[in-house]
């Protein structure tokens, strides 16, 4: 299978004051294309700071950030936008749609920025939408959908640009349980179906138990990875 991420001694370190603080330290993690990883550990162990380093969202320290074979730890502003815009698909505990669009809308959105014509961009949110199993809300604003129809527009516009890579911060820390289940079940059947690579922060070890992959952070290093 191809990579599709790396990271050699990759470190973070806040200033804080006169304080330092090293959210990451040492993480060297291969990512093989069509994986499903989840990322584990307490508060504070630097999972979401290591999602923000994958997705391109911030730098780094120090270390190697491989994405889709570019070292993107050299790269400017603009063309770290291009990588997230084309390779990476987000999706955010707290859903991130804009409330007045709709569903249909909100999935278009990322496609429209990449300049796909409006024709095609419609015809491809209304497949993403049918894939998610929402359809039938595709004319509904996000204050007219539950939380968990919300994280599914959210997936559907994640997958928008075709990305190489999912990455979710805590998808279902908003949900309840049950449907919070739906949702990684959702992730991983699109695992299987399209081949997407999806990693997953989690605090919750029931949904971690899901992934194919698990991977545990604890004070910035990755102390299992199995």
């Amino acid at each position: 299978m191809s990579e599709v991420i790396k990271t050699v001694k990759l470190e973070k370190v806040y200033e804080k004051g006169r304080n330092k603080v090293h959210a990451l330290k040492d993480v060297n993690l291969s990512v093989d294309k069509g994986e499903y990883i989840s990322v584990r550990g307490p508060s504070g162990s630097g999972k979401s700071t290591l999602l923000h380093m994958l997705g391109c969202l911030d730098k780094p320290t120090s270390g190697l950030i491989v994405v889709d074979g570019m070292d993107v730890t050299k790269l400017n502003g603009g063309t770290l936008s291009e990588i997230r815009r084309d390779k990476i698909g987000f999706i955010f505990q707290s859903y991130n749609l804009l409330p007045v669009l709709n569903a249909i809308e909100n999935v278009e959105l990322p496609m429209e920025c990449a300049g796909v014509p409006k024709n095609e961009r419609r015809k491809r949110a209304e497949h993403l939408l049918e894939l998610v199993g929402l359809s039938d809300r595709a004319n509904h604003r996000p204050d007219e959908m539950s939380g968990g129809e919300k994280q599914r527009v959210a997936i559907a516009r994640a997958l928008a640009n075709e990305p190489a890579i999912i990455l979710a911060d805590e998808p279902t820390g908003n949900l309840d349980s049950e449907t919070g289940e739906h949702i990684v079940e959702l992730l991983g059947n699109l695992n299987d179906e399209l081949g997407t690579t999806i990693i997953i922060v989690t605090h919750d070890d029931r949904i971690a138990s899901l992934a194919k992959r698990k991977i545990r952070l604890k004070d910035g290093k990755i102390v299992e990875d199995t």
